[in-house]
């Protein structure tokens, strides 16, 4: 495949837009639900990493991105707490469902603020040959963290 950075990443939040749909529609300490909540937070990690690397470090080169790279990866730390939060909760709490659900809204709005946004701003500061090698780059970084995840 030859893709963009856009594309690279896009590939990451449609599979971490199903999880979470996935697993804020389970109930109680389930198998399921373990599984879940474990294939997000590999995902999530691996991505972010990979993300902040390939993305947000080369937008960072432009004084136009600095303070969209950081807000990026604000939120990617606000997440991360968040997903801490829910290892120490118990599974079956009602509580822990909620704060599953904030994740969710949290990962939507990022991931929606990030392509409808972010990538706008890249594609105006990244020329076309950045965004190809950006993507070869995100793709070998991110294998690389989902197989040590």
């Amino acid at each position: 495949m030859n893709l963009n950075i856009f594309e690279a990443l896009r590939i990451s939040h449609t599979l971490q837009r199903a999880l979470a749909d996935q697993l804020t529609a389970t109930s109680g300490d389930t198998p399921e639900r373990q599984r879940l909540f474990r294939d997000l937070c590999q995902e999530l990690a691996a991505h972010e990493t990979a993300e902040e690397r390939c993305f947000y470090m080369p937008l960072m080169g432009h004084d136009a991105a600095v303070d969209t790279a950081r807000h990026g990866i604000a939120e990617h730390h606000e997440m991360d707490e968040m997903v801490e939060e829910l290892a120490e909760l118990d599974m079956s709490s009602p509580t822990w469902l909620a704060k599953a659900r904030a994740l969710q809204r949290k990962l939507n709005h990022h991931l929606d603020e990030e392509e409808q946004k972010f990538f706008q701003l890249g594609g105006k500061v990244l020329s076309a040959a950045q965004k190809k090698a950006l993507a070869k780059e995100y793709e070998a970084e991110f294998t690389t963290q989902r197989v040590h995840a």
